[in-house]
Formats: structure tokens, C-alpha cells, sequence
């Protein structure tokens, strides 16, 4: 007997959370394989207009994996968005192995819908190695995540604009400083923190906790360029342009992270975005960079 779906629970604003929805998004990384290096994912239905960028890196990265051997753990990413995804669309993860060395192995993955390139990365996977440590510490002045409100609790309070939407949350996020979708809010020239995780329990495959990292790494990376600024997300067009990571230690997405973001630059319609992942015990674990449009609207 074929166990029933396991029901979402619900944030305090009615929208859907909980493991069931972090199992939907694990079974959306679970690309199919259509031919030799070549995988198949697709979109939630709750995405309308456009595939989100953490994504189609995240299924990307899958694509990738699945073609290193086993024992090589990804240390890099580099990627760069095309064109916008439709989320009605299959994207097809068309992989390519460049070199396979003693240390490393580096792929190429392009996603194609409908016969064009939506997205392109490159990824490296290492043997696992001694070396030189060294690492930034963690923030010391940050309030602990149960004491901050998750979104749903935002929202149903009227301060959560529609950022995200409707859309299921697999991430709990819970933001530390005033996010920039506010009304109130107004510009600092501080990093714009939260707290996340996956909002139920994951496998102790190491891949899919890399792959869950990269799906979150694109939730408020480009914020932090608004951040800077007297003024709200919603006055701001943005998209990704480009987006790297770089994994220093393991970790696992489904215990809380310290995302922290900063904006060193913006200009030509373009910012930059640095990010840094630091464990609840202070271990710092990635560092993220993404360059993407943040244009205001013509006069």
C-alpha cells in the first residue's frame, strides 16, 4: 500500500511550509535522466512568470554531480543567467566533462528550453585534502533565529509586503534586520542578515545539502544593493546576471544558517552582491558573489 501524501502544514499568512513542502522541493531535485549527461527538471506550479534563479542553479549543480565521481565534493560554482526561464517549461541540463584529474573534476552545464540557453555553469569538484585554515569569524551581535519572526508570522502582521507571494516556503527565513521590501524602512550602509534553513528534515546526502544551499543562496543576495539605498525593493527592477559560490566547509541546509550580504558597488543599472554562510557555531562555510540588474523605472 502506496504510503498518502504527506499534508503541508501552514504559516501564520495561510501559505503552505513545513517538510512536505521541503520533500516537493528535494523531488524537484531529483532531475530525470533523459540520456548520456543530459538530465530533465522542472518547475512548482506555484512559479507563474519566471523560473527563480536559485533553481536552476540548484538542478544545474544535480546535473553536474551526477557525473562526478563519488568521493569529489563541489568547492566552486560559477555561473551565469541567459535568459529568463518559463516555468511551464521542461528545462533540459545538457552536461559536459571537461577534465577528470587526480584532484579535480570540472563540468559545463547548459539548460536549453525550447531549444535556447536559459543558463550556464561551471562547476569543480576536489578529492578531499589538507591543508592551510583559515576562515572570517561569524557576527557576534546577531539575536538567535527562534527569537526572530519567519516570514508567514511578517506577513499576517502586515509587514511582509509580497516578497515571495503565495509561493510555497521550503526555506524558513527569518531576517534579522529590516528587510527591503518594507515601506519603512531606510538606507544603511550595515550587511543585510537572516537566518534560514530548510524548513524539515533532509538525508545525509552531502550533494543535496550543497544543492539546497545554492537554491536559498539566491534569495537575497541582490537585496543588499537596494539595501544601501533610501528606498524599497519594489521601486527597484531586478534579476540576476551572474552568480558564484565558493563551498569552504560542509554543512547541512536543514540546521539554521547566518546569511549575511553586502553591496560593495552598483552602477550602469548593475549591482554587486558578496555573501557569506556562517553555521549557528560560528564555522564559516561559503562565500557567494552575484552581479544582477537593479534598475530603476524611466521617469
Amino acid at each position: 500500500m502506496t504510503a498518502a501524501p504527506r499534508r503541508p502544514d501552514v504559516a501564520a499568512d495561510g501559505v503552505a511550509r513545513g517538510q512536505a513542502v521541503v520533500d516537493e522541493l528535494v523531488a524537484l531535485l531529483d532531475l530525470d535522466e533523459t540520456g548520456p549527461d543530459t538530465f530533465r527538471g522542472t518547475s512548482p506550479e506555484s512559479r507563474r512568470f519566471r523560473v527563480y534563479g536559485g533553481q536552476v542553479a540548484g538542478q544545474a549543480l544535480v546535473a553536474a554531480g551526477r557525473t562526478v565521481p563519488a568521493g569529489r565534493w563541489v568547492h566552486s560554482l560559477h555561473s551565469y543567467f541567459i535568459r529568463g526561464g518559463d516555468p511551464r517549461v521542461p528545462i533540459e541540463y545538457r552536461t559536459e566533462r571537461i577534465r577528470d584529474g587526480r584532484s579535480f573534476t570540472t563540468r559545463r552545464v547548459l539548460a536549453v528550453q525550447d531549444d535556447e540557453a536559459i543558463f550556464m555553469m561551471s562547476a569543480s569538484f576536489q578529492v578531499p585534502q589538507e591543508g592551510l585554515v583559515h576562515a572570517e569569524p561569524a557576527p557576534t551581535d546577531v539575536p538567535a533565529p527562534e527569537s526572530l519572526p519567519d516570514l508567514g508570522t511578517r506577513r499576517a502582521a502586515g509587514h511582509g509586503g509580497d516578497w515571495l507571494g503565495r509561493a510555497e516556503r521550503p526555506i524558513d527565513i527569518r531576517f534579522v534586520d529590516e528587510p527591503v521590501w518594507t515601506a519603512d524602512r531606510v538606507a544603511t550602509q550595515e550587511p543585510l542578515r537572516a537566518w534560514l534553513r530548510a524548513d524539515g528534515t533532509l538525508s545525509d546526502d552531502p550533494l543535496l545539502h550543497t544543492c539546497l544551499l545554492t537554491w536559498a543562496s539566491d534569495m537575497m543576495l541582490l537585496s543588499s544593493v537596494v539595501a544601501r539605498h533610501d528606498l524599497s525593493a519594489t521601486q527597484v527592477q531586478m534579476a540576476s546576471l551572474d552568480h558564484a559560490i565558493w563551498f569552504h566547509q560542509p554543512c547541512r541546509a536543514d540546521e539554521w544558517l547566518l546569511y549575511e550580504c553586502w553591496s560593495p558597488a552598483a552602477s550602469g543599472g548593475r549591482g554587486l552582491a558578496t555573501g557569506r554562510f556562517f553555521t549557528r557555531d560560528g564555522r564559516m562555510v561559503a562565500t557567494t558573489a552575484q552581479e544582477g540588474l537593479t534598475r530603476l523605472p524611466r521617469r
